[in-house]
């Protein structure tokens, strides 16, 4: 068979950047091709970003296209192989180590800037040692911080080099509606171009890295093709937003502070995640129309805001027979846009306790100023589940102690916060499916949680590549 390319990959985030890097490195000759459903990253803007108003584009400027979500993400490169995924089920603790400091070496490569936060090991440790008195556990990792807008230009240069100086194509606004077998091999993918016919696309070597905002479409291809999966946990929650002054003395260290907290009444795990100090509330949307809450910041003072936000996650392992976590996750969101008129909600922690909706009046008297501004006053506990809220307020209790004020009534929750990376693919250990030559790999095959771990997968399916080469 006469093929088009070498490699196709779906999805232009880190997982398929780094595949595509790692492979020009291992064979300049290799010819690939990049599809996204969304845009080049110099055609990716987002108007909410300077108007607090959601225009919901169709595809999502923050979520689709060329670097993925981390395109206007916070940029935060965790340097630990015990954070940001599941990596170490498939290599050993020194080889994900390896394989994280190569990966940081090539964003250093192309701009990132070299401040690390975390490494003050006694601060850390101090820390550490305060908070396990509440039974709260601080995960310790480097975090490379990139800031909002250098990961966009870091990204950006990642694209112009691959384009300008290999053999990789990139399609933006493609959809891949089938992932082609033949004899048990991967020999191509059915892509539909906006504004074009349907078109098959061959290939020896298929790489998946859909992201988060393509799992739920990752789950269904596999059960086409017979790829087992099983059920990651569901992570829900909320984006607890506070003055800075409540979260100086833990992100001046460690910029991040990632807190596990087993909560008192249901024992369900609630973690920190994706902290920003000084940052900003965002909304993203995904598939069908969802919205959903997130947070960024920048790394120029001069754009840093009052504020500090981060996601307070609840984690939930569902078993059989349910086998939906990923719609799940959608039906709660999908409640929260249907109270709201299609935004994000946003109520504040006193109202929550006393039980009563937070209304624009209520807001206006909030001395924590919310940073996104088109969020619209609820009452969360008519979206969350019991458990839940009860977790999450029971969270907010004990980071009091190490956070004090953190658990005031002016402290703002938005919801929801919801990561699609529910279901994991089944692949070996260079992540490759029982299908030849077809690799599932990123946040969006449920592997990965966040940028530098999603980096990894690809560097990895790339040499394998190259080995069979």
């Amino acid at each position: 068979m006469k093929y088009c390319y070498d490699v196709v990959v779906v999805g232009a985030g880190p997982a398929g950047i780094f595949t595509a890097l790692e492979l020009t490195k291992i064979n300049q000759n290799l010819k690939i091709l990049i599809v996204d459903k969304g845009r080049t990253i110099e055609k990716r803007t987002c108007l909410a970003r300077q108007t607090g108003v959601c225009l919901n584009c169709n595809p999502c400027s923050i979520t689709s296209g060329w670097s993925g979500a981390g395109a206007f993400s916070d940029g935060k490169l965790s340097k630990s192989p015990l954070v940001g995924g599941r990596i170490t089920e498939y290599m050993s603790d020194s080889q994900a180590q390896e394989l994280i400091d190569y990966a940081d070496s090539i964003y250093l490569q192309f701009g990132a800037r070299d401040v690390v936060h975390g490494l003050n090991s006694k601060r850390v440790d101090d820390i550490a040692y305060e908070a396990s008195k509440y039974s709260i556990q601080l995960i310790p990792c480097p975090v490379r911080h990139l800031g909002t807008e250098h990961a966009f230009e870091v990204l950006k240069a990642m694209y112009l080099y691959l384009i300008a100086n290999t053999n990789t194509e990139f399609r933006e606004l493609t959809n891949v509606t089938d992932i082609l077998v033949e004899d048990g091999q991967a020999v191509g993918v059915m892509i539909q171009t906006k504004g074009k016919e349907p078109e098959r696309i061959s290939c020896r070597y298929v790489v998946v890295a859909p992201g988060r905002g393509g799992a739920d479409w990752l789950a269904k291809e596999c059960a086409k093709l017979g790829i087992k999966t099983e059920n990651n946990e569901v992570d829900i929650g909320v984006r607890v937003e506070v003055p800075n002054s409540i979260m100086d003395h833990l992100t001046k260290d460690l910029y991040e502070a990632k807190l596990v907290y087993y909560s008192d009444t249901f024992d369900n795990r609630v973690r920190s995640f994706c902290m920003n100090p000084g940052g900003v509330v965002s909304e993203e949307h995904y598939d069908g129309g969802i919205a959903v809450v997130n947070g960024h910041s920048y790394a120029d003072d001069k754009l840093k805001t009052q504020n500090t936000n981060f996601a307070l996650l609840v984690s939930t392992r569902f078993t059989e027979p349910f086998n939906q976590p990923i719609e799940y996750g959608r039906y709660i969101a999908r409640l929260a846009n249907m109270l709201t008129g299609g935004g994000v909600m946003v109520q504040r922690l006193g109202d929550l306790l006393k039980g009563r909706r937070t209304d624009y009046d209520r807001l206006k008297k909030s001395t924590t100023i919310p940073t996104l501004k088109n969020a619209v006053p609820g009452d969360l506990s008519y979206v969350l589940p019991q458990r839940y809220l009860t977790s999450i307020t029971e969270t907010l209790r004990a980071f009091d102690h190490i956070a004090p004020g953190i658990y005031a009534r002016n402290t703002l929750l938005y919801g929801v916060e919801v990561k699609f990376y529910s279901s994991k693919t089944k692949v070996n250990n260079k992540f490759e499916t029982h299908i030849a030559n077809l690799y599932t790999i990123g946040d969006g095959a449920g592997i990965t949680r966040g940028l530098m771990q999603a980096s990894v997968t690809g560097i990895v399916v790339a040499r394998d590549i190259g080995v069979k080469e």
